[in-house]
């Protein structure tokens, strides 16, 4: 039987990794069957380029050639390069410029310099990421498309030195590039300001959504498309570049967030209410919360959220032995345990320590440093404002020495303290019904312990309105009194003259435009409703008059009537009506059988 000689035929296939190459190349070296049964070995070698020299076993692959990395665009590529048709006028005018730099150099110089994407100083093509990190209204932060491009950028100071640089040196090559030395992806970029100033979390979406977010324009759409490494190699050779953010957005980003803030004004507002029992802490903090668009801090809810959150943790994470977050959920798991033992052991309540450790966590988190927050009724005393807002205990006294060993980041700016007069607060209790004193544990004998031990701190050496005023953060002194009640807007004015206006985006242009257009319309509604009012009394009044005058007209008409009758009547009275009566009675006694014809038969006989 004569041997048959195989020949093979080689096949290169690019990305042999990839999903449809990989695919491919499985397809390919598999045996054929025929329709007889027959099973004709194949006759593909496959070979392909990979990215990396990965130990995965590939039977179906002969050889794997890695490719190379690209390498990135320098300042001697430009010549090399082909503007996307939403930048042709730009590359046009880029080489405009340039030929009149080489026209007549001695008048001017012309540059061009080819500059990464830029950030800082309040930013502009990242900025919905900051801004929706900053609000916290998303739980995630959204990546528009697989987030993998590499995005050259600089800061926009850095962009500026260089700039500098180039007027003052004038250096020959008129092209260059101005780039930081980061090699970040959209990805990257995007989770890091997630996570310094919002929850951390993001998720992938289709590029196609981010056209529907008001806050990017075309331009910066396209710019968040760029996938390209670029590196200034003119950058490194000809200057020495005093550098802001050197390596990037992402290992700088806490200077990078510090700007935007101080940039865009978006500073926190941090408020302290203090006051004794039934004063109403609680109704000013929601209103200056609503006002401002602060975070209402309570104890009691920040407990229970703070207990919740390590349980709904522990519960999802310590089951999971792989998970990265393993040790994290025991550390979690002992300051439950923790939690348990100080409330079974206080009948219910924590020592301070643990509260205070509660509250600075709270006030740490990114939605208090962002907006800012009001502390409602806490702390209550010296030693605790003491353990929440110094960074490490300092034993002298003096302002400055405080001051400085201050967590300024969670320290209130402003202090209001509420304050009336004990049958004030009396009465305020006895109008409360019946759940809310026992929600509020408001009962007569324990209110008046609670308020007289308030009393008593307060008058203290050490008080908590004495550590503010050792800080120099005086507090705003404000007393209730029935006509300054909680509830007025006499209250809130005051405390808005004092802590000003407020610190935040406001309302979105959309709200604003809706809220136009709701003014508008109710301006409309009001105008068409008023004319409608005038018409219609216009049209009462016209039909009061109409009807007056018809009225009139028939009384002149009836009176005309009445005038005309007179002969009539006389006439009728002497000539026919006393004949015509006569006759009817004689009808009337006879009972003719016919008595239209009797009756005419008496007329003519009687005619007068």
């Amino acid at each position: 039987m004569d041997s048959i000689t195989q020949v093979y035929k080689r096949v290169f296939i690019n990305d042999i990794d990839s999903f449809v190459s990989k695919c491919i190349a499985k397809l390919l070296s598999k045996n054929t069957l025929e329709a007889d049964g027959t099973v004709w070995p194949h006759n593909y070698r496959v070979v392909g380029t990979t990215s990396s020299d990965s130990e995965e076993h590939r039977p179906y692959l002969v050889e794997a050639y890695i490719e190379e990395v690209e390498l990135p665009f320098t300042d001697e590529d430009f010549r090399r390069r082909k503007a996307h048709p939403n930048f042709k006028k730009h590359l046009e005018l880029e080489k405009m410029v340039a030929k009149m730099g080489k026209t007549d150099r001695m008048l001017f110089s012309t540059y061009v310099v080819v500059s990464g994407l830029q950030y800082g100083m309040g930013e502009q093509a990242f900025h919905l990421f900051f801004k929706m990190s900053w609000l916290g209204q998303e739980n995630e932060i959204p990546v528009f498309g697989d987030g993998t491009n590499i995005v050259p950028t600089i800061h926009v100071s850095d962009l500026a030195s260089v700039i500098k640089k180039i007027i003052e040196h004038q250096p020959k090559p008129y092209y260059l590039v101005a780039v930081d030395y980061s090699n970040n992806t959209m990805e990257d970029i995007v989770k890091t300001i997630a996570c310094a100033l919002g929850l951390g979390k993001i998720r992938r979406k289709p590029f196609e959504e981010a056209f529907l977010k008001q806050d990017l324009s075309i331009m910066d759409i396209d710019l968040l498309q760029v996938n390209l490494c670029m590196e200034g190699g003119h950058l490194k050779e000809l200057f020495c570049v005093q550098w802001l953010c050197e390596f990037g957005l992402v290992e700088n980003i806490e200077l990078v967030v510090e700007e935007y803030r101080q940039n865009r004004g978006l500073l926190p507002i941090r408020m302290c209410v203090l006051g004794p029992p039934a004063v109403g802490k609680s109704r000013v903090c929601m209103q200056i919360c609503d006002h401002y668009k602060l975070h209402h801090i309570r104890l009691n809810e920040t407990i229970s959220e703070t207990i919740s959150n390590l349980e709904y943790f522990v519960r999802n994470t310590l089951s999971d032995a792989e998970n990265e977050d393993s040790t994290s959920a025991i550390e979690a798991q002992d300051l439950l345990n923790i939690f348990k033992d100080h409330i079974e052991q206080n009948g219910g309540f924590l020592d301070d320590q643990v509260l205070v450790k509660v509250m600075m966590d709270k006030l740490m988190s990114n939605p208090c440093k962002n907006q800012g927050f009001v502390l409602d009724g806490f702390p209550k005393t010296y030693e605790q404002a003491k353990e929440l807002f110094h960074v490490e205990d300092h034993e002298s006294e003096e302002k400055s020495y405080l001051i400085s060993y201050c967590n300024k980041k969670i320290l209130p700016e402003f202090v209001i303290c509420l304050d009336a007069s004990d049958s004030f607060l009396k009465d305020q209790v006895i109008n409360l019904s019946e759940k809310l004193v026992q929600e509020k544990k408001y009962e007569q004998e324990h209110f008046l312990q609670v308020l007289a031990k308030y009393r008593e701190k307060i008058m203290e050496e050490e008080s908590i309105i004495n550590y503010f005023e050792d800080l120099d953060i005086h507090p705003i002194l404000i007393e209730i009194t029935s006509l300054n009640t909680p509830d007025s807007q006499l209250l809130m004015h005051s405390i808005c003259e004092r802590v000003g206006k407020p610190r935040n985006y406001g309302e979105s242009n959309q709200k604003v435009q809706e809220e136009v257009m709701m003014l508008t319309e109710s301006v409309k509604k009001a105008d068409k409703e008023q004319k409608e009012m005038e018409e219609a009394k216009q049209r009462s009044a016209h039909w009061e008059m109409w009807t007056k005058t018809l009225e009139e007209k028939r009384q002149w008409e009836v009176q005309q009537l009445e005038v005309l009758s007179i002969p009539m009547k006389t006439y009728l009275t002497e000539h026919i009506i006393t004949t015509v009566s006569q006759g009817l009675v004689a009808c009337g006694s006879a009972w003719p059988e016919d008595p239209l014809d009797f009756l005419a038969e008496y007329l003519i006989k009687n005619h007068p």
